[in-house]
């Protein structure tokens, strides 16, 4: 194992325990407002300041990567079983299916994916409570997400249904419901763990591009995207340049699962 894999390794474990034992780890509930203070620099008592409402930054971005960290595999988990359920049969049944999937495929990936999740979610309310629009927010993205997926779990899916072996099952009269759960499923999962890993960053960027724009987390419950939206007064932002946690968080992050999970696929491989 290199260092540079093994460093992203121990930093993503790091940030996991810090974010899942937030309510322990936090100097202050991230909602709590300390209104003597606004926007105060760095302290003994708030490590990264406050913001604009005297609330501890340190504490909303524990908690705000918790949403995005969490929810995001759980986005991640959503798109890969509907990538799986279609693109699997799709690659499994062939035929009319496949060529009525991979069509659906098309054209989902012909649309921008960013700009039809913005417009999906600019249709629906934006006034709804801090759990509702995380809910709202991360289904979107599992259901919207799934149309690459899809399409390599239907070659891998293909590739499996015209291998020796499901041949010589078919011949020997094993029924394809079986056959499907036996065999072409089981030797999906390297295909379907890629896929989940890889979206997992992809998910964590477009919450943040989600909620910079107003449309993801609502307040005050944090999340990336919406701390993100601190930076936008540049200037404020240059001086005091603590409040670049949140992006430096992000990028560490993303990097380093990009980092870990493209250095197993190129073991695997």
């Amino acid at each position: 194992m290199s260092r540079a894999r093994l460093i992203a390794i121990v930093f993503l474990a790091i940030t996991f325990s810090a974010v899942l034992l937030a309510d322990f780890v936090a100097p202050a509930p991230y909602a709590k407002q300390f209104r003597e203070v606004p926007n105060a620099a760095p302290s003994a008592e708030h490590l990264l300041g406050t913001d604009d409402l005297g609330r501890d930054s340190l504490s909303r971005l524990l908690y705000g990567s918790r949403v995005s960290l969490l929810l995001a595999p759980a986005a991640a988990l959503l798109t890969t079983l509907i990538a799986a359920c279609i693109g699997g049969l799709a690659g499994y049944l062939g035929g009319w299916f496949e060529r009525a999937a991979l069509a659906a495929t098309d054209l989902s990936l012909s649309l921008p994916w960013l700009f039809l999740l913005l417009a999906v979610r600019a249709l629906l309310p934006l006034n709804v409570s801090p759990i509702a629009s995380v809910t709202i927010t991360f289904a979107l993205l599992g259901a919207l997400g799934w149309s690459s997926s899809g399409r390599i779990i239907c070659s891998g899916a293909r590739s499996i249904r015209q291998s020796d072996f499901v041949l010589q099952a078919q011949a020997l009269g094993i029924s394809p419901h079986r056959l499907l759960l036996r065999q072409v499923l089981p030797n999906l999962k390297p295909v379907l763990a890629a896929q989940f890993w890889t979206s997992i960053p992809i998910f964590i960027i477009a919450e943040a591009n989600l909620g910079i724009l107003g449309l993801g987390v609502a307040e005050p419950l944090p999340s990336w995207g919406n701390l993100l939206r601190g930076l936008e007064n540049w200037p404020e932002v240059k001086a005091n340049p603590w409040k670049l946690a949140p992006i430096l968080m992000l990028v560490a992050v993303v990097s380093c699962f990009q980092l870990v999970f493209q250095k197993r696929e190129e073991l695997a491989s």
